[in-house]
């Protein structure tokens, strides 16, 4: 599930940071982990060094902060639900968390050497403003980050996207879905037109598996998403049409394992 962060429109920052933060532990402890094969891909590519700074937007629970700042990286974060920024302070006390907008960074010009958004620049809403946002805050020849879903026949999850989607309200006319940015460049376009060179792109595949449908209901009900069907659909009819929908991707000791892909793109200021 991407993960949404604070939004311009009135009232969408507060609406979606009480989405995010519904089931933080269970977000923290269980969903926040799908990203890491992206996580290891950006630490594979980018020779980071301790003398770097970089801003991890979207920040959620502090999973990919965690593992940048165990990496002796000096590390910020920045998400809209404090919920789950609370969660990120347990998990390192060390780091540095806000509770902010994407859209409106509370740092200066050419503040850090990287910046990072993985599954969460995809809900802005303007997507170039993100982008020429964190463009702003990156020092000449920085960084920037981004993961995304992959293509759509490439993501398994897509089909529980689908099913969620149906228990959603309609959303306004000309709403992309999740898979928006993926298709046609339409993302390696906007950072074209935002002035980044693309210095990387590469889609990473990304097993999720969880042990029994239990901890997989856990992991994916705690997203923002999810949580706005069950305001809108009730638990109970969230919960059914969840347990149908992992049921092809149950194996036969019980564990739920869905194959995507995550796209990551790395471009320079």
């Amino acid at each position: 599930f991407e993960k949404i962060i604070k939004i311009k429109t009135m009232g969408s920052n507060k609406i979606q940071g009480e989405l995010w933060g519904k089931n933080p532990e269970d977000w923290a402890l269980i969903q926040e982990a799908t990203g890491s094969a992206g996580y290891k891909h950006v630490f594979d590519f980018l020779d980071l060094k301790s003398t770097d700074k970089l801003l991890d937007v979207g920040c959620g629970s502090g999973f990919f902060s965690n593992l940048a700042y165990l990496k002796g990286i000096n590390v910020v974060g920045i998400d809209a639900s404090a919920p789950l920024i609370e969660q990120a302070k347990k998990r390192n006390s060390q780091i540095e968390f806000h509770i902010g907008e994407m859209e409106e960074l509370p740092f200066e010009d050419n503040t850090f050497d990287i910046v990072c958004a993985f599954n969460s620049i995809q809900y802005a809403e303007s997507v170039k403003s993100a982008i020429l946002e964190s463009k702003r805050t990156l020092k000449e020849k920085g960084k920037l980050v981004i993961m995304i879903w992959g293509n759509k026949e490439d993501c398994e999850a897509g089909d529980f996207l689908k099913v969620i989607g149906s228990l959603l309200p309609p959303p306004p006319p000309g709403a992309g879905g999740p898979f928006a940015l993926s298709e046609n460049e339409l993302l390696e376009n906007i950072i074209a037109e935002c002035g980044l060179k693309i210095i990387d792109n590469t889609d990473v595949s990304s097993v999720w598996d969880y042990p029994n449908a239990e901890t997989a209901l856990k992991g994916i009900l705690s997203a923002g998403p999810t949580a706005k069907a069950i305001n809108n659909s009730g638990f109970e009819k969230v919960y059914e049409e969840s347990a149908k929908a992992i049921k092809p991707c149950t194996t036969e000791n019980g564990s739920v394992v869905y194959k995507n892909k995550f796209r990551v793109v790395i471009s320079e200021k």
